[in-house]
């Protein structure tokens, strides 16, 4: 074997590159912080604000709000005036980090990365070994923050724009409808529709006993009253003759998305509708080459295709599948028109009928 030839410049280069995202990680983890005990909300809208300023609306510990303050600034989560020695949360900077349920807000991803690193014994076995993860085998702070990172999202684009894309679905729920949400997890999708569609009924089904407690609660602190909540899974959850179905950022976690989406269309009317979101992915690897590839191949890794493997079958799509591999998986379950509705710069809408 030849002697190793080291380039001292590469090596440089990518020591600043592992330092930068080093930083970052440190500065998810202060955001998290910054979250939780509520130290950017006490910040949104008070302008500049000096570390005694910060303390007694906070009543938190000076030694602890200095050093966080420190890390957040340099990282640029909040503007930091070095001559008046002051400390603002911006309006552009409390949308990513403080103001709940805005489709910019990032805590819920932030919340899941944290999750992982909570339990990363876990995560490294199952690398390691090859073992399939259950979802209840998850933090449940990865719950929480899977909703909170998806929820924003649904909020904006589900009613205005997602449901209307499809062929003659919005009609047929203002008539009313019957529906599945399918994975449905804390919720969030089914009780929006049902909130906007109230002439039709919603079953949300997931195999997550919690979820669904926890969607239950929901629906009933909302007072939404056509809806209902049932432990199940997607393969053969009970009820037919449902005009429409949907299921959100799950199909690939799905140990036989095949089998379920077969489900799926046995459940429905012969003309009806099933919807798929997924991430937007492309086809390729090489498509994927970008930070949002690195993001979701990464909770991919950890999350979707364990998830996966602990089921039957255990496909693992994982989370890029992209359009091309999930239309073969909607062919070969039965439905043979596919096509993409609408996406937006986070998630590809399909729509699939018979």
């Amino acid at each position: 074997m030849s002697e190793e030839q080291i380039d001292m410049a590469k090596v440089e280069q990518m020591a600043g590159h592992v330092i930068g995202h080093v930083a970052g990680a440190v500065s998810l983890m202060m955001a998290y912080l910054g979250d939780q005990a509520g130290v950017f909300e006490a910040m949104d809208g008070e302008g500049p604000m000096t570390l005694d300023q910060l303390v007694e609306k906070t009543g938190m510990e000076r030694k602890y709000l200095r050093e966080w303050l420190g890390s957040i600034s340099a990282a640029g989560y909040v503007d930091f005036d070095s001559d008046n020695m002051t400390w603002e949360l911006t309006p552009e900077q409390a949308l990513i980090f403080a103001r709940e349920g805005q489709p910019a807000c990032m805590q819920g991803f932030i919340q899941s990365i944290v999750a992982q690193y909570e339990m990363h014994e876990k995560a490294v076995e199952v690398f390691k070994t090859g073992k399939g993860r259950p979802w209840s085998e998850h933090s449940q702070c990865m719950f929480c923050g899977v909703d909170r990172f998806f929820r924003p999202g649904y909020a904006a684009h589900l009613i205005p724009e997602w449901l209307p894309a499809l062929k003659g679905v919005t009609e047929r729920l203002e008539k009313g409808a019957k529906v599945a949400d399918i994975g449905c997890g804390y919720g969030t999708s089914t009780i929006l529709m049902a909130k906007e569609y109230p002439n039709s009924t919603f079953v949300g089904y997931d195999f997550h006993e919690p979820s669904i407690e926890k969607a239950r609660e929901r629906a009933a602190e909302e007072g939404v009253t056509n809806v209902s909540f049932e432990v199940a899974r997607a393969q053969d959850y009970e009820g037919d003759g449902f005009d429409f179905a949907c299921i959100f950022d799950a199909l690939h976690d799905m140990g036989d998305p095949v089998g379920a989406a077969r489900h799926v269309k046995e459940s429905l009317k012969p003309d009806g509708t099933f919807m798929i979101v997924e991430p937007n992915a492309g086809d390729t690897m090489a498509e994927n080459m970008h930070p949002m590839g690195q993001i979701f191949y990464g909770f991919s890794c950890m999350a979707c295709v364990p998830a996966s493997l602990a089921q039957e079958v255990g496909l693992g799509l994982g989370a890029q599948a992209g359009q091309k591999r999930l239309t073969e998986v909607l062919n070969e379950a039965g439905f043979s028109n596919v096509r993409r509705a609408t996406e937006t710069p986070s998630n590809m809408v399909l729509e699939a009928t018979v």
